[in-house]
């Protein structure tokens, strides 16, 4: 029923400013992908963003930072699926979620933005039919803290915490490539959080 994914696009805010921010986690899944997969992103100016390319032909797998800044995520989406003739369904998007406490991560098949800037601009461009990964940074508490929490950096531990799920994450997207997306949702859902 799934479709393969074709592309991985993570979500974050570029510059040294913004490197430790808890709004960059996508960017740190997928600095951890081309890490496992010994990758280098490389500037792609027609995607607004830097890219890395995973295998070759039918089994190529495009993996994309948007440098547009987070609320315009969009316009480096649009170009690369319009490019490679990516449909929203082959799109899987790494992305911090205030709806999860640090350490959960979870994969989902489509559906709302949750108020995320980033989502909500991919999906004015892409519509919603689109796969997401949620990296877990926790809520504040107050929603009028919601901003600077996601553009602060997390405690030691919460950080320690994040980096496992990562881990978690690139393993759980090395099984949806090789044996499919229910297989990886199921590895996910079984994770014990710390």
């Amino acid at each position: 029923m799934s479709e393969s994914i074709r592309a991985i696009v993570a979500l974050g805010n570029p510059g040294a400013d913004h490197a430790r921010d808890r709004h960059n986690a996508g960017f740190w899944l997928a600095d951890a992908l081309a890490r496992r997969w010994r990758l280098s992103f490389s500037p792609e100016k027609r995607f607004k963003g830097e890219a890395a390319r995973y295998g070759a032909g039918d089994e190529t797998v495009w993996l994309l930072k948007p440098l547009t800044f987070m609320n315009v995520s969009g316009e480096a989406v649009q170009p690369l699926c319009a490019f490679h003739k990516i449909s929203a369904p082959e799109v899987l998007v790494v992305h911090d979620e205030l709806d999860l406490p640090p350490g959960t991560i979870r994969l989902k098949e489509s559906g709302g933005h949750g108020g995320h800037n980033g989502l909500r601009d991919i999906h004015r461009v892409i519509g919603s039919h689109y796969k997401r990964l949620r990296v877990g940074i926790g809520h504040p508490g107050d929603s009028a803290r919601v901003l600077s929490h996601v553009l602060g950096t997390p405690s030691p531990d919460d950080q320690i915490a994040i980096d496992v799920a990562i881990d978690a994450g690139v393993e759980a997207i090395e099984t949806i490539l090789k044996s499919g997306w229910n297989r990886g949702a199921q590895q996910l859902n079984s994770r014990k959080t710390t």
